[in-house]
């Protein structure tokens, strides 16, 4: 048997395993930034979102996040229990679920504003490693 066959079922040779083990370290430091204002990551991504668009729709929301429905009616609730939102038929069509961010959500910005600053800082990347892994991840995300 070519014991070379297998050599591609090695964890050292998965590109997934990297992208898995990053990503959770990095959520991993946003943890004590988020907990002084309350949220949790994918709260966090989801208020991200909404401080910049102020209105949309859970399925427009869903696929800035590459979140399914599973996972975001849980968020949209908890963060509505939390007063950072509203949610709201659409008047044009029913089917629809609007969601917006309330006057609340908005002055939640003003405490989050610096974490990005904070994460940059545990990362050790410069500017260009930074900005040339962003391109990648986006890259591959693009074509998944």
């Amino acid at each position: 048997m070519d014991e070379n066959r297998y050599e591609v079922l090695k964890l050292k040779n998965q590109l997934c395993f990297p992208l898995y083990a990053c990503s959770r370290e990095v959520v991993k430091r946003y943890k004590p930034f988020l907990d002084k204002i309350d949220l949790t990551y994918t709260q966090y991504i989801a208020m991200m979102v909404l401080w910049e668009k102020k209105s949309l729709n859970v399925k427009e929301l869903g696929e800035c996040l590459y979140l399914d429905s599973g996972t975001l009616s849980p968020l949209i609730k908890k963060l509505e229990v939390k007063g950072l939102i509203t949610r709201k038929r659409s008047d044009k069509d029913e089917r629809n679920l609007i969601v917006e961010i309330t006057s609340e959500g908005e002055k939640l910005k003003e405490q989050a504003v610096d974490i990005p600053m904070q994460i940059a800082g545990c990362t050790n990347l410069s500017e260009e490693e930074a900005m040339l892994l962003y391109s990648l991840l986006y890259k591959i995300i693009g074509r998944i």
